[in-house]
């Protein structure tokens, strides 16, 4: 067995036949638009909320990341699964089911809408309002901006101020058509990370909304935004695993074949500390990634794990951007060419430490649960 190779032969199998099954629709995604190439890849089942435990989904989203799937897909595919499907499927009504039964086959998308100008990371200064009219329904109005899949996306899970307060009871949660009247969305924004998945914003203006679109009723959205936030940091980096495995096998290959000064550039000690610094920081980021999801599957209340969620998150990501560059690093200037077989995209590890959540902000959540007065 590979030093960095599962030791559950179980997931290490799903993995690989996961991986096996990505390779082999890889080549239909060829000319394909997102949403094209978002069906495609749903026919992998990862989405199948029926189809296997969060330790099990994991294995999948790893395996199409080492088959070579693009990170941006891969990202989006990951964050629906467990920063929406699965962390939501307390509060869905039964009509909300029927809504999202389409989200398993991927021929609906869902995004999620929490950012704005000027709340982000800090949900109670949200400027987003879902006004209660006087038949009983709500008047959304608002603006939701860097939201990922909007410009494709079906449905959105918007979070919204119903109340006037910075009670967590003056927030909630809306699955809102972004189809309807008043809702408009941006062209996809240029990012220059994780290009193969669009961002864009979503305006509402006067939409009308019913009692039945909130998740749990009228203030239950911090409720239903913590259990998606530590949903997501718990394992959303899952799909960093496949690239930073793959990563790691062609800089060994690289390392054997290469030859400098007359032997193999791996026979160099230099070579062969960064080739083990990448080694250690993938057996941590699957030790962590595969140990939240055995103890999701085992039943911890979720609240419970919002702490080490957070320090996984920053933790994988952090590997997830050093593995790159320790990649690039010894990979020379084919790193930075594109057709060369070698290239390494250094930009989108690093927005993993500001998606679901700023890696120096979490950091002081992590030190407040350690005892320190800290405020956010």
């Amino acid at each position: 067995m590979m030093l960095f190779e599962c030791e559950d032969k179980a997931i290490e199998q799903a993995v690989r036949d996961s991986r096996d099954q990505a390779a082999a629709l890889l080549p239909s995604l060829e000319g394909r638009d997102f949403r094209g190439r978002w069906r495609v890849m749903a026919a992998t089942g990862l989405l199948r909320a029926d189809e296997g435990s969060a330790a099990r989904k994991l294995a999948m989203a790893e395996g199409l990341g080492w088959a070579g799937l693009d990170a941006g897909l891969c990202y989006a595919m990951t964050s629906q699964l467990f920063g929406m499907q699965m962390p939501m499927r307390p509060w869905l009504s039964e009509g909300q089911r029927r809504r999202l039964a389409g989200l398993e086959s991927g021929e609906t998308l869902l995004c999620h809408a929490l950012t704005e100008a000027h709340g982000g990371s800090d949900p109670m200064s949200m400027e987003t309002v879902a006004e209660r009219q006087p038949d009983g329904s709500y008047r959304l109005s608002g603006e939701k901006r860097f939201i990922t899949a909007a410009p494709a996306a079906d449905q959105g899970l918007v979070f919204v101020r119903t109340g006037k307060g910075r009670s967590p009871f003056d927030l909630s949660a809306a699955l809102v058509d972004l189809a309807a009247p008043g809702v408009s969305r941006s062209a996809p924004l240029a990012k220059t990370a994780l290009p193969g998945v669009p961002m864009g914003v979503l305006s509402f203006d006067g939409v009308r909304l019913s009692e039945d679109d909130l998740l749990g009723g009228e203030g239950a959205g911090f409720s239903v935004l913590t259990a998606t936030t530590t949903w997501e940091r718990a394992l959303l980096m899952g799909y960093a695993l496949g690239p930073m495995r793959r990563m790691l096998e062609q800089t060994v290959e690289w390392g054997r074949a290469r030859q400098h000064f007359g032997r193999a550039m791996g026979a160099s000690h230099l070579v062969a500390g960064h080739v083990a610094d990448m080694s250690l920081a993938l057996y941590r980021s699957r030790q962590m990634l595969y140990g939240m999801a055995r103890r999701i599957d085992a039943g911890a209340p979720i609240r419970q794990l919002s702490g080490e969620a957070a320090m996984v998150k920053i933790s994988v990501s952090e590997d997830f951007t050093r593995l790159s560059q320790l990649a690039a690093q010894l990979g020379g200037v084919r790193s930075y060419i594109e057709d060369s077989g070698r290239a390494v995209d250094l930009i989108s590890p690093l927005a993993a430490m500001t998606y679901a959540g700023v890696n120096d902000l979490l950091r002081i959540s992590v030190a407040r649960q350690a005892g320190l007065p800290v405020e956010n």
